[in-house]
C-alpha cells in the first residue's frame, strides 16, 4: 500500500511541476515575420496610422480628371 501512495504522490508532483512549467513559459507565435507576443510588448510604443481617404485612388482619379479636362480644352 505504501508504494501506491508514493506512486500517486509522485505522479501528482510531476503533474504539478509540469503544469507550473507550462504556465510559466507562455506561448509565442510567428506571424508574417513577427514574434507575437513580442518579449517587449509591454514597453513598446503604440503605432497609430491616421485614417486615409476612403477612395484609395484619389490622386489617380484627379490626374485622369485633369487629363480629360485638358483634352476637352484642346478640342476645337
Amino acid at each position: 500500500m505504501k508504494t501506491r501512495q508514493t506512486s500517486s504522490w509522485f505522479r501528482a508532483m510531476v503533474c504539478g511541476v509540469w503544469l507550473a512549467a507550462l504556465s510559466a513559459t507562455g506561448c509565442q507565435v510567428h506571424v508574417a515575420g513577427q514574434t507575437l507576443p513580442s518579449p517587449w510588448y509591454l514597453q513598446d510604443d503604440v503605432q497609430y496610422f491616421a485614417p486615409g481617404p476612403e477612395f484609395k485612388l484619389s490622386r489617380e482619379a484627379a490626374a485622369m480628371k485633369a487629363y480629360k479636362a485638358d483634352r476637352e480644352a484642346l478640342r476645337p
